[in-house]
């Protein structure tokens, strides 16, 4: 009887083991995709700043350079289009590729809207500039701290799901958890900026 006892502790034992093994375990899974997600909010809140903030900045600048209208054209396009784009299901690679190339041409022609700004010492002193130049800076910094917490957010998520133990538990309680998409290097990124004089 002791032995049959001691069968059944043992089985009792193991059951309650697995049982604490997956209540620790199964909400992990949740917990970083949400984390990823809210991320990922943050990162396209940034966006929206910047967005929100062009019109301000090439408002300012159309005031001082008005023959400059290439340019400030080029800005209100491709503010025009990031504004027309959905944001993303960041399990969607294509989608992200695409939203983040509509990100990189505004964020190019902004750099050229400020080269032209250089031209302009005038515009440079404007207090009205030089706020939505500093707001401008900073929001590119706080897009690029977003980018880097969605970036880790994911790694974490992703890496849950393709290791063990978060692999198994994704298996037989979230089957519809996908990896999510990340952000990728700029193409030419890899190459040292020249600077010519």
């Amino acid at each position: 009887m002791s032995n049959g006892r001691a069968v059944i502790l043992g089985i009792l034992a193991v059951i309650a083991l697995i049982g604490v093994w997956i209540f620790s375990n199964i909400n992990v899974i949740p917990r970083q995709d949400e984390a990823a997600n809210a991320a990922w909010s943050q990162v396209l809140n940034q966006y929206q700043r910047r967005a929100d903030l062009v019109p301000n900045l090439v408002a300012t600048v159309k005031g001082y350079a008005a023959h400059e209208e290439k340019v400030l054209t080029e800005v209100t396009n491709a503010r025009a289009r990031v504004g027309q784009l959905t944001a993303p299901d960041p399990t969607d690679e294509k989608a992200v590729a695409n939203y983040q190339a509509a990100q990189r041409e505004l964020g190019g022609a902004l750099s050229r809207l400020l080269v032209v700004s250089e031209q302009y010492p005038q515009l440079k002193a404007n207090e009205n500039f030089l706020t939505l130049q500093s707001q401008l800076e900073g929001t590119e910094n706080r897009i690029s701290v977003a980018r880097r917490d969605y970036i880790a957010a994911v790694q974490t998520y992703n890496t849950t799901l393709r290791t063990f133990p978060g692999r198994l538990v994704a298996a037989f309680f979230y089957a519809d958890a996908k990896p999510k998409a990340n952000f990728a290097a700029e193409p030419g990124a890899e190459k040292a900026p020249q600077v010519q004089f």
